[in-house]
């Protein structure tokens, strides 16, 4: 599938991004990678706050491409859809949707769920997406970033 089948199935709505929006995602983005390193904060916050992170940096990869994720089913959308924009792997697709299902059992289910190595992968793999998607945007979407 391509972006403008997501588009066609009404997942994604179109939306022509501005610089202004795309800083203030990987603004967002930023703050969640720093505020995730917390030592005070429970396990479960911390891979949420991470996730929070990665999933800014998807978006503003989905607005740099010119779409907005539906509201249904948002988070459901949006990291798969780096394997569009970015070119992420399935692996990493993959791994992000384990850490929204845990993100999501440990937010609305049950405390405790999250490890401390596991907040810590996530926040790794947040940061290392920070740096692939800015990477990304300038070399595909310089005006942007």
């Amino acid at each position: 599938m391509t972006l403008r089948d997501w588009l066609a199935s009404g997942w994604l709505t179109s939306q022509t991004a501005s610089p202004e929006e795309i800083g203030n995602l990987l603004a967002l983005a930023d703050r969640d990678l720093q505020d995730c390193r917390t030592p005070d904060l429970s396990p479960d916050w911390r891979l949420n706050i991470a996730y929070n992170a990665a999933l800014q940096l998807a978006t503003a990869a989905l607005l740099a491409c010119g779409y907005r994720a539906s509201r249904e089913a948002h988070h459901y959308r949006v990291l798969p859809s780096l394997a569009l924009t970015i070119g992420a792997e399935r692996a990493l697709v993959r791994q992000l949707d384990l850490f929204r299902r845990k993100r999501h059992k440990g937010g609305y289910q049950k405390a405790g769920l999250t490890s401390d190595q596991e907040a810590a992968e996530m926040a790794e793999l947040a940061e290392a997406l920070r740096e692939r998607v800015t990477d990304w945007l300038r070399a595909n979407h310089p005006d942007l970033i």
